[in-house]
């Protein structure tokens, strides 16, 4: 491979890319560098008071975003099919690390859910870093689903309960729902029977509804964010402080740096809250243009998975588009009380580099598909008046 290509600035093959993927490829970098503007003013003050450094955090995602953008090159220049035949093992592999986090001493906790493997200064989230590869492994599976035997059908559908349920067991409600939807939609595109997805569905609302039952602190979650007003300053206080910060942007927001509910009252508010700071800062236009960027990007997902031509591909493309905008969506809902309060980042500006890398990672699956349908095959020029001439002599004989 191109040494080139791995850099933004010095790759030459960009000009030959289909319009799609050239266009998302600038779309993905836009939506990385607001992200990143917006990241260094949500976690300035908690950087400067816990680590006596205002770009602490700003400075740690700078790089595990250079790590993801070579991550996202290696993709966009990679042939799809090498990808997929090797995301089952990566499936396999994040699985094992999803139950390792269960293991006491191994798994690192916080806010009382153990998702993290420290491997020493650098912490591994599992959940996170299989998001794109359960998407390839679910088109790998569904766009194949008649040509496969039923052992073959129940073993991979088995691999994707053990994820879901291993997610779920850390705890990790919303990227449980979050991956369990991605992977229910990519088989509704595949055109499995509804029978199956009905009975699927079902079952995981039940599910869903069994740990907001047994966990205590998911029900009170549910509770609060019905009326966060009526616990205030308990429960309800993480929802009602996003809501002021929503509320207090107005139409045209406060001014970049200038929210008052980033000064340690809104907890959280560099991951699972960022859009709250984002919306306080930049008001409803700057919510609506974030909202149009993320539906161009829609826009685009759909268009590229229309264009592809198979449809494993297109699959993955629909699969991507899903996971990116339905995170983003869910992520929205629950900053503006719109969605039960869960934990669940904002692609592209929360911190954390397993978010960044996984967001870069499936953004470039979704380009390398656009890549590949724009593509023919052209038999050259001096092969083919090669094969026209031994036509002619076998035809005079």
């Amino acid at each position: 491979m191109n040494l080139r290509r791995l850099t933004l600035l010095f790759d030459d093959s960009v000009s030959s890319w289909a319009l799609e993927a050239r266009l998302l490829r600038w779309l993905t970098l836009v939506w990385l560098f607001v992200g990143l503007v917006m990241l260094f003013s949500a976690s300035y003050p908690v950087a400067d008071v816990r680590q006596h450094d205002g770009l602490y955090y700003f400075k740690r995602q700078l790089l595990w975003v250079l790590v993801g953008l070579i991550v996202f090159n290696i993709v966009v220049h990679l042939p799809l099919h090498k990808i997929l035949k090797i995301s089952h093992w990566f499936v396999i592999v994040f699985l094992g690390l999803i139950f390792v986090t269960l293991v006491p001493g191994l798994g690192k906790k916080a806010f009382d859910a153990s998702r993290w493997i420290a491997l020493g200064p650098i912490p591994i989230q599992p959940s996170e870093l299989i998001k794109p590869f359960l998407v390839l492994q679910s088109a790998r599976l569904f766009g194949q689903w008649e040509n496969l035997s039923w052992r073959v059908r129940f073993f991979w559908l088995g691999i994707f309960g053990l994820v879901l349920l291993g997610i779920l067991a850390q705890p990790n409600l919303s990227t449980t729902a979050l991956c369990g939807m991605t992977i229910w939609f990519i088989a509704l595109a595949a055109g499995l029977p509804y029978k199956y997805l009905g009975g699927t569905a079902l079952g995981g609302v039940l599910l869903a509804v069994l740990s907001i039952s047994i966990k205590d602190y998911q029900r009170k979650r549910v509770l609060s964010f019905l009326n966060p007003w009526a616990d205030a300053t308990g429960d309800g206080y993480q929802l009602v402080q996003s809501l002021l910060a929503v509320g207090s942007g107005r139409e045209w927001g406060a001014g970049f740096g200038l929210s008052q509910q980033k000064q340690f009252y809104l907890p959280i508010q560099d991951t699972d809250f960022i859009f709250a700071v984002f919306a306080e800062e930049f008001g409803f236009v700057g919510g609506v243009v974030l909202l149009l960027l993320i539906a161009l990007y829609a826009t685009l997902g759909l268009i590229i998975a229309l264009k592809a031509k198979h449809p494993v591909y297109r699959l993955v493309a629909i699969g991507v588009t899903i996971l990116m905008v339905g995170q983003s969506l869910l992520h929205i809902g629950v900053t503006t009380g719109a969605l039960p309060t869960t934990g669940l980042p904002l692609p592209m500006f929360s911190y954390g580099g397993n978010s960044m890398i996984a967001s870069l990672m499936a953004s470039a699956l979704i380009i390398r598909v656009a890549r590949q349908s724009s593509e023919a095959e052209v038999v050259p020029l001096r092969e083919e008046g090669e094969k026209r001439r031994k036509r002619r002599l076998f035809q005079k004989k």
